[in-house]
């Protein structure tokens, strides 16, 4: 499996990015994926996911902001970023798991300027 991140850049506070991740390497889309991000000095946090069954879960600071969208036909997930606020600043990876391993995208640095 290999994830492919993209999207990311510079924005102003309030505006908006959308990041893709492709996954390829498989004939299907892989249930379990979500977007995790990491800003400087601090550890990987989980942004938005989708589990197996499929529904979505966010992390509280993105509830109402962000929405985390899939394609299965192109085997794509979405990470929508709206009202984006200097806090949301970090290199943001997208992850997939599957009967326990996980594969992580290689990520993509967003920054949000106030």
């Amino acid at each position: 499996v290999q994830l492919q991140a993209s999207g990311g850049g510079l924005v102003l506070a309030g505006g908006s990015l959308r990041l893709s991740c492709a996954q390829s390497g498989t004939t299907f889309l892989i249930n379990n994926m979500a977007w995790y991000r990491q800003a400087p000095g601090q550890s990987r946090e989980l942004v938005a996911g989708f589990s197996s069954v499929g529904s979505t879960n966010y992390a509280d600071a993105v509830k109402g902001r962000f929405i985390i969208s899939r394609d299965s036909a192109k085997k794509t997930v979405d990470l929508q970023m709206n009202n984006l606020r200097p806090e949301d600043t970090a290199v943001y990876y997208c992850n997939a798991a599957l009967g326990g391993r996980s594969w992580w995208g290689q990520g993509t640095l967003v920054t949000v300027s106030s």
